[in-house]
């Protein structure tokens, strides 16, 4: 099943309605219409020209955002990096920073190789910090979290404390086949290695990774792997028979 987590942040009409308020506008310019209306680009990426009646209007998107010529007539016409061609007009306008952004708009990495679950979503120069999926990492290529070993900028091994045995990967009859490995730390949580390269999944509350039989399991059946507060409780119980027991005097 997939893993992969798409930030819901992206558009909404609330950031739409702000960014045509904000957005820069150039005085009526030498540029001419191919059409009557329209938006075309521009001699930079985060530019283009809007056309009203003939009338040319240069406008130049956020900072951060830029001119996507094959957004529809209805959709905002200034979309984030990945979703747009600059070839041929590759120049923008300079950043404008923040104390927490490197432009106005975008979604950035934090942390570093070892660190890599967390991103932020830069909206008019203020940052908003979202952590990934357990055992998932942000990929800037994408903007998605992803399995850390499909991440370019991701130490997968580093990231999720567990490295794959030298024989993690076997052969069977015409088919390629997987092992599995309990997670040192967490009897409920298990790693499978794809490639030599570790992934991370979770059994969920209740139940725990069985070894024996390489699938999730009750967590009772599993050895070894008791859930510490029912063990605390069976301590704390007094020891008494029941009132209908045959041996009750």
């Amino acid at each position: 099943y997939s893993q992969r987590y798409r930030p819901e942040q992206k558009y909404n009409s609330f950031q739409q309605s702000n960014f045509v308020r904000d957005t820069p506008q150039v005085p009526q310019s030498s540029a001419s219409c191919p059409d009557k209306n329209g938006r075309y680009p521009s001699r930079t990426c985060d530019g283009y020209i809007e056309c009203n009646d003939g009338i040319a209007e240069e406008k130049v998107c956020p900072d951060g955002l830029l001119f996507n010529p094959a957004a529809g007539v209805f959709a905002f016409p200034c979309q984030y990096p990945i979703d747009v061609d600059c070839s041929g007009r590759e120049q923008t306008q300079p950043p404008q920073p923040t104390d927490d952004c490197p432009h106005q708009f975008g979604y950035y990495r934090l942390g570093d190789a070892q660190n890599c679950g967390q991103f932020k979503n830069c909206v008019d120069g203020r940052a908003y910090t979202f952590d990934c999926p357990e055992g998932l990492a942000f990929n800037g290529d994408t903007y998605r979290c992803d399995w850390p070993d499909q991440v370019s900028t991701c130490d997968a091994e580093a990231y999720l404390g567990f490295s794959c045995p030298p024989d993690a990967r076997q052969y069977g009859l015409g088919q390629e086949e997987y092992r599995f490995f309990r997670s040192p730390a967490d009897c409920q949580r298990y790693f499978i290695c794809i490639d030599s390269r570790p992934r991370l999944y979770n059994c969920g509350e209740g139940k725990a990774f069985n070894d024996l039989t390489n699938t999730c399991d009750g967590i009772e059946n599993v050895t070894g792997c008791a859930q510490p507060q029912y063990q605390e409780e069976f301590r704390a119980a007094p020891t008494k028979l029941p009132t209908n027991s045959r041996f009750n005097g």
